[in-house]
């Protein structure tokens, strides 16, 4: 399949990525709506501003943040969509931003200086959906050999913890961590099925 097909075949898919893309550049030039649509989680547990849940995956802080989730979900999120449905794939991605803040609500409420952008949880959760689908499929790290998603899985899951642990970074690691377990969590709930093709995977493939 070509991706110009694929992507008339994926149109959540093609929608999220579109209008994340329009958001994000216009943040890069405008600080209110930027401010406006960041996850500051003591707005959201003092002032119930609900929306932030939502709106921080709708922007990121540099053109490299934002290629670099873009361009993973452009890899992973279309297939996923032709694999699970139009309307699962939806509730997969809207469910995962809401998920993958939790933690930092629960750190964080009471710090109005803490605040976190970007499509990062969401994207962890597109991406490790997949790999529940194919364990084996291939995944390039920039200047690293392609390796295989059950390897990524578990070094990518290593680190994010450790690096939470150890907060390096101005990254909400946290984010990534319980994107990961929403991809996982929710795509068992959908697809029950990928739990008997996956054992049957990890039963050939050690």
């Amino acid at each position: 399949m070509s991706d110009f097909d694929q992507i008339f075949s994926s149109p959540i898919a093609a929608t999220i990525l579109t209008i994340t893309l329009i958001t994000s550049i216009r943040a890069f030039r405008d600080a209110n709506l930027k401010y406006s649509f960041m996850f500051i989680p003591y707005k959201v547990a003092n002032n119930k501003e609900y929306h932030r849940f939502f709106t921080s995956g709708l922007i990121h802080s540099n053109i490299w943040h934002l290629a670099f989730n873009m361009l993973a979900f452009y890899y992973f999120a279309f297939p996923l969509e032709m694999m699970i449905g139009h309307w699962q794939f939806a509730l997969l991605y809207v469910l995962s931003l809401f998920i993958s803040d939790i933690p930092s609500i629960i750190r964080h409420k009471d710090n109005e200086a803490y605040m976190s952008l970007g499509a990062s949880g969401a994207v962890s959760a597109v991406v490790f959906s997949v790999i529940l689908f194919d364990p084996e499929v291939g995944i390039s790290l920039i200047l690293l050999p392609t390796i295989p998603g059950w390897l990524f899985g578990i070094l990518f899951i290593l680190i994010s913890f450790l690096a939470s642990y150890k907060s390096w970074g101005n990254i909400n690691h946290d984010a990534h961590l319980w994107g990961a377990f929403a991809g996982i969590v929710l795509t068992v709930l959908m697809r029950p099925s990928v739990v008997r093709t996956f054992n049957e995977w990890l039963s050939t493939a050690f």
